[in-house]
């Protein structure tokens, strides 16, 4: 799949889970980042806009990973994406002792 159509299919799968993704213009600091936060209760993928397409979908997945997104017809290269990043997560929470917050999915 081109990166363009994997970012399609993340963002469609965003939508269902009830995330927001949103395209901001970066600029300092900040431009080329962004990621996942919540905004008065809403879970929102704030992206820079120049990001490239396959910038756009590494962000998706990472952001994505924790979101229950069974429901959603994915290609399995992108379930697969998501289960690796999920179980990253999950170690990295292990190793740290660091747990997730418990409102994230």
């Amino acid at each position: 799949m081109k990166p363009e159509q994997i970012t399609e299919a993340l963002e469609q799968a965003a939508a269902h889970a009830g995330v927001c993704v949103r395209y901001e213009a970066m600029t300092g600091d900040s431009a080329g980042a962004g990621g996942l936060c919540k905004i008065r209760g809403e879970w929102t993928v704030i992206m820079d806009r120049r990001a490239t397409p396959s910038d756009r979908a590494a962000m998706l997945v990472e952001a994505l990973a924790d979101f229950d997104v069974d429901g959603v017809p994915l290609p399995p290269e992108i379930r697969q994406a998501l289960a690796k990043r999920r179980a990253a997560n999950q170690a990295a929470q292990l190793a740290t002792g660091v747990v997730a917050d418990q409102g994230a999915p």
